[in-house]
């Protein structure tokens, strides 16, 4: 889906005749984001017709494609049918199907999740290894090693980076923060796997990996609220398009906020009646294995979910909120018990949508990928 295309940078009329590759580093590395992103939303185009799209001068596109074509990153695909006098301009895209991601996923109520993505958001490998019964942050830190190489070994075109999506607060350089679901504490594990890897390596939390993915591939606005409900639930916000990610990397972190005055379960961060003790997956699970009836526990998790959420909605003036998680659970009742509450709870938002991720069970793992996107290739 077409995304609208940031403003071009281009350099002094003195500098361009003859001397593009003398840019500023910067300035060439903010008209090859533009040029990607401009190929990846909109499909090949000729190099003529990208100067055009993005207000470049031809002779700094032809610059900038002849190194993209050189780094492997661009292909070109033949000439177009001519529509004119003039010879016919060469087609370029993005290697669609030749570049990879390792894409992981530890957000999973029962497993954790890998995958081996191309650029067109197919899932070309994937690997399911269960979660261990206890929480162990050590054990699961080794299954999530042992996954990152065998989904390495099994990429059949050029990766990227990998793309880690870690339930919890994950900082600006990778650190997990804390992770109660994982075990882990201030777990540097960008800096680990890119040592261990030697590859461009981009870990961040799964509620903001999910959403820059429906941002990337699933049509979203630019102001949404994506709410990952698995083995916990976290929130992603997206405002004018840029995540936002708070001062602490906590921002949508709603898993964790308690939500009525009434008690309730004694949560896994070891506080009393948390959201994530009414909605997240295996909180759910539990009720209903106990005897309680499915469609209470589902309206009541809908209720509670928008509790937190509402606040937000009005702060922010979002018009949009997204549910991503097993459609068995976060469809149907609960989501519906959401909207109600969410229109009771807020003022002029009874237009607010509420919908299902359009990208299904692998949210954060196109996530995880287009974390890869924007970090290595500037991808918006």
């Amino acid at each position: 889906m077409s995304k609208s295309t940031p403003p071009s940078v281009e350099a002094p009329a003195t500098a361009r005749a003859g001397r593009e590759r003398v840019l500023p580093d910067h300035v060439r590395r903010q008209n090859r984001a533009l040029v990607l992103t401009s190929l990846f939303h909109e499909g090949s185009m000729s190099r003529a017709d990208l100067a055009r799209r993005t207000g470049l001068t031809r002779v700094t596109m032809s610059a900038l494609v002849g190194d993209l074509v050189s780094e492997r990153l661009v292909v070109e695909q033949g000439a177009r049918e001519a529509t004119g006098p003039g010879k016919p301009g060469v087609a370029v895209d993005i290697d669609r199907t030749g570049l990879q991601v390792v894409a992981i996923d530890l957000s999973a109520a029962h497993e954790l999740r890998g995958a081996v993505v191309d650029l067109t958001g197919s899932v070309a490998d994937r690997i399911a290894i269960a979660r261990p019964a206890e929480i162990d942050g050590e054990r699961i830190r080794d299954l999530t090693e042992r996954m990152i190489d065998d989904l390495l070994a099994r990429a059949t075109g050029r990766v990227l980076g990998i793309g880690i999506a870690s339930p919890g607060i994950v900082g600006g350089d990778g650190t997990v923060i804390a992770s109660p679901n994982l075990g882990w504490a201030d777990l540097p594990l960008q800096a680990s796997v890119a040592e261990r890897t030697g590859m461009p390596v981009d870990v961040s939390n799964d509620a903001d990996a999910a959403a820059l993915a429906e941002r990337t591939l699933g049509g979203a606005g630019e102001d949404f609220m994506l709410i990952k409900i698995d083995r916990g639930v976290g929130g992603g916000v997206m405002v004018r398009g840029e995540l936002v990610r708070g001062d602490r990397f906590a921002a949508g972190e709603v898993g964790h906020v308690t939500v009525g005055t009434d008690g309730g379960r004694v949560c896994v961060c070891g506080r009393v009646g948390c959201l994530e003790t009414w909605a997240s997956v295996r909180f759910l699970e539990s009720r209903m294995s106990a005897g309680e009836e499915r469609d209470l526990v589902l309206r009541e998790a809908g209720e509670r979910l928008s509790i937190a959420i509402a606040p937000v909605v009005g702060a922010l003036d979002l018009p949009e909120i997204v549910l991503s998680g097993p459609a068995e659970y976060v469809g149907g009742l609960l989501r519906d018990s959401a909207v109600e509450t969410l229109r009771e709870r807020t003022y002029l938002h009874d237009d607010v949508s509420v919908r299902m991720s359009q990208l299904g069970d692998d949210a954060v793992l196109l996530g995880a990928m287009a974390l890869i996107l924007h970090s290595e290739l500037g991808i918006a």
